[in-house]
């Protein structure tokens, strides 16, 4: 069954933008890509350490401890020293209001 949460007004969240949303399952990394939203854990997978405070290229998010990178879109870990995959969540934008799907 889905548990959807909001995050932010849509008009908070402009392209290009992120924010973290705390949650039940902790925190969830929410960012817009070209108009596009998509939501991944805020956490390495190599040593625990926060994500969303990290550099953007494309859709890619580089650690800012250890500069392993992450697939925005779908959470995978793309270089080393992460190798495991991070936690990705559905996104919906209802009544203007940007919402993470966190049981899904």
């Amino acid at each position: 069954m889905s548990e959807w949460i909001d995050v932010d007004a849509e008009s908070e969240l402009p392209i290009g933008k992120r924010v973290v949303a705390q949650s039940d399952v902790g925190d969830i990394a929410v960012f817009n890509l070209e108009g596009e939203y998509y939501a991944i854990a805020d956490i390495c997978t190599h040593d625990g350490g926060e994500l969303a405070s990290g550099k953007c290229e494309g859709d890619e998010i580089i650690c800012p401890r250890h500069g392993a990178r992450f697939c925005i879109k779908n959470g995978k870990s793309l270089t080393p020293p992460a190798y495991e995959d991070i936690e990705s969540f559905p996104v919906r934008v209802s009544d203007g209001m940007v919402q993470v799907d966190i049981d899904s």
